[in-house]
């Protein structure tokens, strides 16, 4: 086996692991209550904090959680998209640039989750393979914040709301 791809592997698979975390350490109010061994979520935390200014929508959901991001990034984004479902649509009526390419800092839209109501998360990291790392709340539970990866493979199953100018 070569030892370049071998090397190189190790480096894309720990930054997978550790980048999430760092951004999630930025958040202060985050306690740790499980770290799976297997499966696709990684480290799982409750959100401990207070409520945001001008973060509107509904506390301890997808999209409470991605507004509150959005806010810390000093980008914030309108209150009236509605729920998961409708961001998207909202988003390019109100500017924002929609399709399906990941970025970091991209708000992921999942029209197919949540019985209906879909999902939204904030995409944190891209790896050189177009894989990418989302940090989302209420997928796992109600106000559980958590992260994972998604293969590049499945893009075209998303749409991702760009922050303006982009």
């Amino acid at each position: 086996m070569n030892k370049s791809i071998t090397i190189g592997s190790l480096v894309i698979i720990i930054l997978l692991l550790i980048i999430p975390a760092i951004t999630l350490a930025s958040v202060t109010d985050l306690s740790l209550i499980s770290n799976p061994t297997s499966g696709p979520n990684q480290n799982i935390f409750l959100y401990t904090g207070p409520n945001i200014a001008g973060d509107n929508y509904a506390f301890g959901n997808c999209t409470w959680w991605v507004a509150y991001l959005k806010i810390q990034e000093g980008k914030p984004i309108p209150n009236s998209w509605g729920n998961a479902l409708t961001w998207a649509t909202r988003a390019l009526n109100d500017g924002y640039v929609v399709d399906q390419n990941p970025s970091i800092g991209s708000i992921m839209q999942d029209p197919n989750a949540q019985g209906g109501e879909g999902h939204v998360a904030l995409v944190e990291s891209l790896d050189t393979y177009g894989n990418w790392t989302i940090s989302e709340m209420n997928r796992v539970g109600f106000d559980e914040v958590d992260t994972r990866t998604i293969l590049a493979s499945a893009t075209k199953s998303y749409f991702f709301i760009h922050d303006r100018g982009l």
